[in-house]
């Protein structure tokens, strides 16, 4: 007996060796055209399994179906060898005009029809003797495997495998533990020094991170391997588990062989899509070679403005790229299912709720590109925000303050607001920096004039060669409005330059003792207040014959 289980385990192994081997050369083979028409009917069978072993397959009909059937049939099998009193060599075959009939005795244990014998390509009779003597070895050895000491034995084998399972994975840990530490003394410096020799151009730690994940790998398959035996092995030595040991390779080679026959359908469409990317690809760097020569100068075109390359480049590029996602869409796997689709629509509306103020705000970015409003290093006024714009995008435009503050405006903002931009005028004709004072009536204007325009002198910073001048912009009814305008080639220093010029002022009244803002008053002096002829050109305003 126990010569019998040895050999019986010897060639469950076996079997399942020689599975794995046709197996892998049955995907190796190139796909032969089958001689069937496409529109052939598909033949309904079924293998009847008792004792987890596949004794034959029968044929279904539409009012029979053949797992029905074969279910059926292995269901009075085990019947009888479940009955101790069942003798197998009572079984026998009865031939009939349109069927043979195995019988137990008087009780039927299946009919085999023209049909199932044109299945195995063999007459009825033949088939019926290949069946009896198949039903009988079944049931020899259902009883057989039930048997308490062989049951025992099988445990015991259990132990043994599971011991054995676990002194190889400890061993396979151990070495690779070992080839780890090897692979660090011996390797790891030489690509260290590769990196050094390289330039950087090799990365030690990418080099080294794919050798780890290699090995890493080998050790996974060759634990899953020893797994897969131990499994085989046990399972197959239990009349109840014998089916699964039977089907665990086709559970991992079956989803292996649909992924490898898609794979092979779908390379003509792969090709097709790898053509079309480096075409994309080689055209989007023609394109941005055009855009970099008018970015640079060195293409130039009338009415297009050398900093609306990059920004025309963008949208070119986003047009390019969409017109190729359409012509790709239909080479994509899946992209005709149901599901793709679904899920397609459910990203466009999520797309069309949530992306209108971000439209928006790329709208308005690239409008304020085409309307120069202003650029990247301009002092700017938007809305209450004063600054220098230090960065601009498609959604929003961030400003620097005087006061160190960094202010986000989205671009639609922007769009629907006004913009004072400081730095567009002062790079060409000067920005004007302007004051007002308020002088008393008593004073000359010819002397407050002149006064305005000796501070602006002292005045530094300002632009070279540039005259100042003053303006009267009102005859309040306490004082004069005196404007002094003066120009600036810097408006990132309006501010300082503000200051000095409010200083200078100052300085230069109270030299002369003039006042600033004549109080108000509620009554008139006896005195009018008018200026004397003799003070009309007062210092430091000086008369027409003097000048």
């Amino acid at each position: 007996m126990r010569h019998l289980i040895r050999d019986a385990i010897f060639r469950r192994l076996l079997a399942g060796i020689l599975m794995l081997l046709l197996a892998t050369a049955a995907s190796a083979q190139p796909a032969v055209p089958s001689e069937k028409p496409v529109d052939a009917p598909r033949v309904d069978t079924a293998q009847v399994v008792v004792n987890g072993e596949v004794l034959f397959k029968v044929y279904g009909i539409t009012a029979f179906p053949a797992r029905q059937r074969a279910a059926s049939i292995a269901s009075r099998i085990e019947g009888l060898a479940s009955d101790k009193a069942f003798d197998p060599a009572s079984l026998a075959s009865v031939a009939k005009e349109d069927r043979t009939l195995i019988m137990a005795g008087e009780t039927l244990v299946l009919s085999i029809l023209d049909e199932d014998a044109a299945l195995e390509g063999v007459s009825r009779q033949i088939l019926a003797e290949i069946y009896v003597d198949r039903i009988r070895g079944v049931i020899q050895r259902y009883r057989n495997d039930r048997q308490p000491d062989v049951l025992l034995k099988a445990v015991l084998y259990v132990g043994a495998a599971t011991v054995i399972l676990g002194a190889l994975l400890y061993g396979v840990i151990v070495l690779f533990r070992r080839i780890n530490g090897l692979l660090e003394r011996r390797f790891r410096q030489r690509i260290e020094q590769l990196e050094v020799k390289s330039m950087r151009i090799v990365q030690a730690h990418q080099v080294w991170t794919a050798l780890a994940a290699g090995v890493r790998v080998i050790r996974t398959l060759l634990i899953l391997a020893l797994f897969y035996v131990y499994l085989n092995s046990v399972l197959g030595l239990f009349p109840w588990t014998r089916w699964l040991a039977r089907d665990l390779l086709n559970y991992v080679l079956d989803p292996l062989l649909v992924m490898g026959s898609a794979f092979v359908a779908y390379l003509p469409k792969l090709f097709f899509l790898i053509i079309l990317v480096i075409v994309a690809r080689f055209l989007l760097k023609l394109i941005r070679v055009f855009f970099d020569s008018i970015a640079e100068g060195r293409v130039h075109f009338p009415n297009f403005e050398q900093e609306w390359a990059w920004p025309t480049y963008r949208i070119v590029r986003f047009v390019f790229l969409a017109f190729t996602l359409v012509i790709a869409y239909p080479y994509i796997p899946g992209s005709d299912s149901d599901a793709f689709k679904g899920v397609s629509l459910f990203l466009g509306v999520l797309f069309s709720l949530g992306s209108s103020s971000v439209l928006s705000n790329v709208i308005a970015g690239y409008s304020m590109t085409y309307r120069r409003a202003f650029k990247v290093g301009d002092r700017v006024r938007i809305d209450q925000t004063f600054g220098d714009v230090v960065e601009m995008s498609v959604l929003v435009t961030h400003v620097l303050t005087p006061k160190n503050e960094r202010v986000v405006i989205p671009n639609s903002k922007i769009l629907n607001n006004e913009v004072i931009n400081y730095s567009a005028m002062a790079r060409d004709q000067g920005l004007i920096l302007h004051t007002t004072v308020g002088i008393g009536y008593e004073t000359s204007w010819r002397q407050v004039e002149a006064m305005l325009l000796m501070a602006a002198e002292r005045t530094p910073g300002l632009r070279p060669n540039s005259q100042a001048f003053v303006l009267q912009k009102s005859l309040g009814d306490f004082a004069v409005n005196y404007e002094l305008n003066v120009y600036s080639d810097d408006a990132h220093s309006m501010n300082r330059q503000y200051t000095e010029l409010h200083r200078n002022i100052l300085d230069v009244f109270n030299e002369y003792g003039v006042q600033i803002m004549t109080p108000a008053y509620e009554g008139d002096t006896p005195e009018p207040k008018v200026v004397p002829r003799d003070q009309w050109y007062a210092a430091p305003a000086q008369p027409p014959a003097a000048k």
